[in-house]
C-alpha cells in the first residue's frame, strides 16, 4: 500500500494483456525509505502468485507535485498534463506523453457500473511512454462529486480485476514482464496507473509505478487545494 496523502492505493495485478493472474492482491505496508531509480525492488512474478502476502515494494510517501494545478474552478482536461519529469534528490524518472482523452461522462469507463454508482463526474486518460518504448503507462484521474464518494470507489476498485475500469489496452504492452495496477483516492478524485513494462525495464519498473501514482495523486491534492481555496 502507498499512502499519498489522506488517501492511500493498493497493487493488483492486470488481467490481459500479458501472462498475469486476474487477481486483486492485499495490501502492504508503505516503505519508510525514499528509493532510488537504481534501487532492486522485487520483480514481478510471469506466473500465479502465491497466496501469501507479496513482498513490501519501495514507495515514495511524500514527494513535490511536478505538474501544475488547473486554475480554480475548470473541470479536469487531459491538456493539464504534459511529458511527465521527476526529480527529487537522487530520484528521477522520464515519460514521454503519447496520448491524452477527456471524458464528459464516466459512464463510457464503467465497465462493471463502480463508477456510475459512485456518480462519477467525468475523467481523463493519459498515455506514456519510457525507456525507449519497454515500459508504458496508461493512467486515468476520474473525479467525484466529493471525497467519501471517491474512497469509496478506490476502494470497491481495489476488489476487481483490471476489466473493472475500460482502460486503454492498446496503449499497454502485448506482453510483459511487469503488469500492475496501481489505484487510491486523493481527495475527490480516482487515480487509476496501469504499468507494463518487458524484461528490459522490469527491474525499474516498480519504483517507477509507485512515482508516478505518488506524483499524480500529489498533483490532485494541489488542485484540490486550489479549487476549495
Amino acid at each position: 500500500m502507498l499512502v499519498v496523502g489522506g488517501g492511500a492505493a493498493a497493487y493488483a495485478y492486470l488481467s490481459a494483456p500479458g501472462p498475469a493472474p486476474t487477481v486483486a492482491l492485499p495490501s502492504t505496508s508503505p516503505s519508510t525509505s525514499s528509493p532510488s531509480e537504481s534501487a532492486s525492488p522485487p520483480q514481478a512474478p510471469t506466473t500465479a502468485p502465491p497466496q501469501s502476502t507479496p513482498p513490501e515494494s519501495t514507495s515514495p510517501t511524500n514527494t513535490q507535485p511536478t505538474s501544475t494545478p488547473a486554475q480554480s474552478g475548470t473541470p479536469i482536461t487531459h491538456n493539464e498534463f504534459d511529458d511527465w519529469t521527476f526529480t527529487q534528490g537522487g530520484v528521477k524518472f522520464e515519460a514521454d506523453k503519447v496520448a491524452g482523452w477527456t471524458y464528459s461522462s464516466c459512464k463510457g469507463l464503467d465497465s462493471q457500473g463502480v463508477l456510475v454508482k459512485n456518480r462519477c463526474q467525468r475523467a481523463v486518460q493519459l498515455a506514456y511512454s519510457a525507456y525507449g518504448g519497454h515500459l508504458k503507462a496508461v493512467q486515468l484521474v476520474m473525479s467525484f462529486p466529493n471525497d467519501q464518494a471517491a474512497k469509496i470507489t478506490a476502494d470497491r476498485l481495489a476488489t476487481l480485476s483490471s476489466n473493472a475500469v475500460k482502460w486503454r489496452q492498446d496503449k499497454a504492452l502485448p506482453s510483459y514482464a511487469y503488469g500492475k495496477i496501481l489505484s487510491g483516492s486523493a481527495k475527490r478524485y480516482v487515480v487509476m496507473t496501469i504499468v507494463t513494462a518487458d524484461k528490459s525495464a522490469r527491474t525499474k519498473a516498480p519504483n517507477f509505478h509507485a512515482y508516478l501514482q505518488t506524483d499524480r495523486a500529489t498533483s490532485i491534492l494541489s488542485r484540490g487545494q486550489t479549487l476549495t481555496s
